[in-house]
C-alpha cells in the first residue's frame, strides 16, 4: 500500500464526528468547576470549554508543583530513615496513592517555598 494510501486511511480514522466532539465537550463541562456551576440554561462555547479546560490544567499543574515542594520540604524536616520519609518519598516519586490518606495535612502548617 502506498504511503499516500495509508496516510488517508490514519487520518480518517483518528477524525471524530461532530456527536463525538459535542460528547467530548459536555463531558469536559462536567470536569471543569468554573462551567459546572453556571445554570445549565447558559450557553457556553465549545471553544470557551476547551479554553477553560486548558486554564483548569494549568491551575492543577500549579497544585501538584506546590505540593510536590511541600512534601520536599516535610522531607526535609524529618528523619531520613523514619516511616514517614519513606511515605513522603513515595508520594514525590508518584507511588503514594495508598498514603494519601494518611496524616498528609501536615503539609498545609509547613510555609512553601
Amino acid at each position: 500500500m502506498s504511503n499516500r494510501i495509508r496516510s488517508r486511511q490514519s487520518s480518517s480514522a483518528t477524525r471524530i464526528s461532530d456527536d463525538q466532539m459535542i460528547d467530548l465537550v459536555g463531558k469536559l463541562r462536567q470536569f471543569l468547576p468554573e462551567i459546572r456551576e453556571r445554570r445549565r440554561s447558559d450557553k457556553v462555547s465549545a471553544s470557551k470549554v476547551l479554553q477553560e479546560t486548558c486554564n483548569y490544567i494549568r491551575k492543577l499543574h500549579r497544585e501538584v508543583d506546590n505540593l510536590s515542594d511541600c512534601l520536599s520540604l516535610l522531607l526535609d524536616s524529618v528523619d531520613e530513615d523514619s516511616q514517614e520519609a519513606a511515605v513522603i518519598r513515595n508520594l514525590l516519586i508518584g507511588q503514594g496513592e495508598q498514603y494519601l490518606d494518611q496524616d498528609w495535612r501536615k503539609c498545609e502548617k509547613t510555609p512553601t517555598r
